[in-house]
């Protein structure tokens, strides 16, 4: 790379994430965002001081090289100012401090400027989730008399039922549903494909779904195309399924909003609840960290303290 200015860099950053990473077109368009964000401050700011000195100062305001760890801390401290949410700014960081060590890599910079600029720290929330009476009490009560009542039933069951997010629910075609094993083949992040066990009564919601589509819209069942459909016969979008689960939820006369990713959350606490390992829910979700899993378990831990202090004769 012999190109300096900071937004063909950016694009080339972007462009390798998604070319040679497999991020998904989401994650790649987030990495720009975060990156254009901090351009925008960088252009903004130039008289701030820069590495050179001498001729070396006199380069473009684009030019990398200039860009320099109080560049960095200037723009922390401008999000701070702006209150921006401690989670939004350590993921603004993490676009920035791989920009940079992208670019070290490949030699276009001799020193990482990211370096030492630390993460904020972050308080740890427990994610939101449904007991399990709610749940049923949110798929049981879907009218199926219509397609479409029948679609976001099977479109329900199918979250609930595997934990796999709606990204990857939209995503799914129908030669991935397979009846026989009673498993669904799921493309997750960064294109890594994992079987997902899926259970009964799920499955004969999607048949029922698939019959029904077959009828009234003239769709043959061995149709190979998205297996969720919209009214045009396209794909759903995640923005769609999530109007779908916000609908149901109302009808349900649940107190709380829920989201599709809720349904995941609980898909998860529910198995470690029932004595699922860890490891395996770990798999199951797709996670490429099993921290990222053990955040579940703070859910489970706080019921067995609950039931603890009822059981325990000595409190």
């Amino acid at each position: 790379m012999n190109e300096t200015s900071l937004n063909l860099l950016i694009q080339q950053f972007v462009d390798f994430l998604s070319l040679e990473k497999g991020y998904s077109a989401n994650t790649c368009r987030a990495y720009a965002h975060d990156l254009d964000d901090f351009l925008a401050y960088f252009m903004k700011n130039r008289a701030l001081p820069m590495t050179g000195e001498g001729d070396d100062a006199k380069r473009e305001a684009t030019d990398v090289e200039v860009v320099s760890s109080v560049v960095i801390r200037g723009y922390l401290g401008q999000l701070h100012k702006q209150q921006i949410k401690k989670t939004s700014i350590a993921r603004k960081i993490s676009s920035i401090r791989s920009f940079f060590k992208f670019l070290e890599k490949h030699g276009v910079i001799r020193h990482n400027p990211a370096n030492g600029i630390l993460t904020p720290k972050q308080a740890k929330p427990v994610p939101a989730y449904l007991t399990v009476d709610d749940v049923f009490r949110l798929l049981d009560t879907i009218e199926t008399a219509t397609l479409s009542g029948k679609r976001n039933r099977a479109l329900l069951e199918t979250l609930y039922s595997t934990g796999i997010r709606v990204s990857e629910l939209v995503g799914l075609d129908v030669p991935d549903v397979d009846f026989f094993t009673k498993s669904i083949r799921v493309l997750g992040k960064g294109n890594k494909e994992r079987i997902v066990p899926i259970g009964q009564p799920a499955l004969d919601a999607i048949e029922n779904y698939r019959q029904c589509l077959h009828v009234q819209k003239k769709i043959d069942a061995n149709n190979r195309g998205a297996l969720f459909l919209n009214k045009n016969k396209g794909r759903l979008t995640t923005r769609s399924v999530a109007r779908v689960v916000d609908k149901a939820a109302l009808t349900a006369g649940l107190a709380v909003p829920v989201s599709p990713h809720d349904l995941r959350h609980s898909f998860a606490t529910h198995m470690l609840d029932a004595g699922l390992d860890l490891r395996m829910v770990q798999e199951l979700l797709g996670h490429k960290q099993l921290s990222t899993t053990q955040k579940y378990t703070h859910v489970s831990i706080d019921r067995l303290m609950e039931a603890y202090d009822h059981a325990h004769p000595r409190k």
